[in-house]
């Protein structure tokens, strides 16, 4: 009997994050794209399987856990399964915004990034990117984005200089100063940024980070936990907790309280009360 292929599936969304026109999620176990071009920078991590694609006639194939593919605006390529299994991909398609565009001789040269520092950004970068996020989740997909577009920069243009210089830790104290004043309603990384005086997105993270041992977004989601944490144990419901303290809904709410109580909000609640 012949084996069961799996069936092929496609999840795109698009981020409330400024810079990324699309995410896209697929799985693919007999398909070609015929030659095209697209007006983004498409970055794609592979998840299982392998994919062969040209890049100006030039062809190129990768698989799971070898590199990261950048593949940049206005040059044709293509794309094709491999194997009987075929791949699972996430792609990320970047507006020129956080890769200049003068930068697409280069990547064309290299497409294919051997970086594991990279491959793990642009993972982590997709774990943030949920379909539905809260103010906090976006701060977090915002923070992990300009790292990204770092490393990225550094690669293709060769700067390895972090922008900003050595982290300050009198800008770490007012960003966390902003960040106490906005536990509820949250901010984005670029209103911290111009708010603390155009400081570089990435040195204000790094000033954080070495000040106080965690990333300003990680901060934030604590503060609004404790909050909500204060609430439930007054008396509130977890929904109404949830939204109060700054998370987009209950299940947000639920899932970071399970990772920094070990509980669920509502088993927190009920057990002061037994």
């Amino acid at each position: 009997m012949a084996a069961i292929r799996p069936r092929s599936t496609v999840s795109a969304w698009q981020p409330p994050v400024a810079g990324i026109a699309e995410v896209f999620h697929a799985r693919f176990t007999d398909h070609a794209y015929p030659a095209h071009v697209h007006d983004t920078w498409a970055l794609m991590i592979l998840d299982g399987g392998r994919v062969d694609f040209a890049l100006e006639r030039e062809r190129h194939g990768v698989g799971v856990s070898d590199a990261v593919v950048l593949l940049p605006p206005g040059v044709v390529h293509d794309g094709r399964t491999v194997t009987e299994a075929g791949f699972r991909k996430r792609v990320l398609y970047l507006d020129t915004s956080v890769l200049p565009e003068h930068l697409a001789g280069a990547a064309v040269d290299t497409p294919l990034l051997f970086d594991r520092a990279l491959l793990e950004r642009v993972h982590g970068l997709h774990l943030a990117l949920g379909s539905q996020q809260s103010p906090a989740e976006v701060f977090e997909a915002q923070s992990r984005l300009a790292f990204v577009g770092e490393r990225l920069r550094i690669r293709l243009a060769g700067r390895e200089a972090a922008p900003g210089g050595a982290p300050d830790a009198g800008l770490a104290v007012r960003l966390r100063e902003l960040l106490d004043a906005r536990v509820v309603e949250g901010i984005t990384l670029e209103e911290a940024s111009a708010v603390l005086g155009h400081v570089h997105p990435t040195h204000l993270i790094r000033s954080f980070r070495k000040a106080y041992g965690l990333p300003p977004h990680a901060y934030l989601t604590g503060r609004r936990v404790a909050r909500a944490r204060r609430l439930l144990l007054a008396g509130m419901r977890p929904a109404a907790a949830a939204t109060a303290a700054g998370f987009y809904d209950q299940a947000h709410l639920t899932r970071h309280f399970g990772r920094y109580v070990g509980t669920s909000p509502a088993r927190f609640a009920r057990s002061g009360r037994m």
